[in-house]
């Protein structure tokens, strides 16, 4: 009898327990929601400022269903918003939208069914021999639209894409009018949008390739300067040789998701930060985003790896590792106590030990050489050029 009692008790318990994780509809009161299907919110990436700028995360490559993407902007802006970034520029694909003929097949029965002739021909000229005559600044709009909301400022633009193993692929920033880009040469098109003002940014450069050397279409655009920055993180790929090439250049570094399908799904699941290319600015405003883009103060942080000028990296290191002396011994050697107060995680090496981990928001202890004022360590995920990384002093 007392078994049958405690197991009853047990059940009820459990019951009751499990009723407290509901809660009561405040329209109405018969109907329970579960606690846990509110809105997990923004995933913060903290950052420092550094050098008197506020350091802004942007993703400068996406795309939606307004060309080859899986989702529409108003999902891609609330998930930018969702994983930390500050700016996100949209990129639709100029020459390759797959999903238009789905979107105009639908409207076209639709339309016939529901609405008079006059309407469903209004409909039927927008399909040409040339392709979907649509408004390629649309995205744009309904992107701006959605962002007021969450306070993501978008930069307008488009992607100009050609055959990415014999052209290559670019992204217009800051475009006026995405309708007047196309011409069939691809150079022109790129002339088009920097007519407006825009930026260009070359795309995955070894993306479809054995190497990341110039097409012919590269050498052109190179050769005229009308390249102002390079990605050298697209996705899960990372083309170390790209660092040398934007300080050789003089190019703003880029690390971009090129987002098809849902951050979810490639990075947030996995436990990992989408690319972002980090802008150094005053502010998030379109002037203050694009001077600091045409002065390259940016760095590029995709899966836990930070690429940039070499002072730049060392700057923003130190601006989000703080550093304290807790002891020094009877040989002059300190026990130095580094607090990563970031996002970041960072793998450093002091002289010939082992390389170690100084996770987001964690502290580690390094003890000195004997006798000495400093300390000295690489930042190994850090790259000031293909095979260089930056190193850090520290003076007590």
């Amino acid at each position: 009898m007392r078994k049958v009692f405690f197991s009853f008790a047990f059940a009820l318990s459990a019951l009751t327990a499990g009723a407290q994780h509901y809660y009561q509809d405040y329209k109405n009161p018969e109907m329970l929601r579960h606690a846990s299907s509110n809105d997990p919110g923004r995933k913060e990436v903290v950052l420092p400022q550094v050098n008197g700028y506020n350091v802004y995360k942007a993703d400068l490559h996406t795309h939606t269903v307004f060309s080859d993407g899986h989702v529409l902007p108003g999902f891609r802006v609330q998930e930018a918003w969702m994983d930390g970034l500050d700016i996100m520029a949209v990129t639709e694909h100029v020459e390759y939208r797959p999903h238009e003929a789905t979107f105009v097949d639908y409207l076209d029965e639709y339309v016939s069914k529901k609405y008079d002739k006059a309407l469903n021909n209004v409909i039927g000229e927008k399909v040409t021999s040339e392709g979907i005559m649509v408004d390629l600044n649309y995205c744009v709009r309904q992107s701006q639209k959605a962002a007021e909301a969450y306070g993501i400022t978008i930069i307008p633009g488009c992607e100009i894409t050609r055959n990415g193993t014999t052209v290559g692929h670019f992204n217009a920033l800051f475009t006026t009018d995405n309708n007047t880009i196309y011409d069939p040469d691809p150079v022109k098109a790129v002339k088009n949008a920097k007519a407006q003002g825009a930026l260009v940014l070359h795309n995955h450069p070894g993306w479809t390739r054995k190497n990341i050397d110039f097409t012919e279409t590269e050498k052109v655009l190179y050769g005229e300067g009308l390249i102002d920055g390079v990605e050298v993180m697209n996705g899960d790929e990372f083309y170390p040789g790209i660092v040398d090439r934007t300080q050789e250049r003089g190019l703003f570094i880029s690390a971009n998701s090129d987002i098809h399908t849902t951050t979810a799904k490639e990075y947030r699941l996995t436990g990992s930060i989408r690319p972002m290319t980090l802008v150094f600015a005053k502010d998030k405003s379109l002037e203050s985003i694009k001077e600091a883009l045409l002065a390259d103060r940016t760095l590029a942080l995709g899966f836990n790896t930070v690429c940039g000028e070499e002072q730049l990296l060392k700057d923003f290191f130190n601006a989000g590792v703080k550093t304290q002396v807790v002891n020094v011994d009877s040989k002059g050697r300190s026990t130095v106590m580094l607090t990563n107060c970031t996002s970041v995680t960072y793998l450093i090496k002091v002289g010939n030990s082992n390389p170690r981990y100084l996770n987001p928001f964690s502290t580690i202890s390094i003890r000195s050489a004997e006798g000495g004022s400093s300390l000295k360590f690489e930042v190994l995920n850090m790259f000031s050029g293909e095979k260089e990384h930056p190193t850090v002093e520290i003076s007590f």
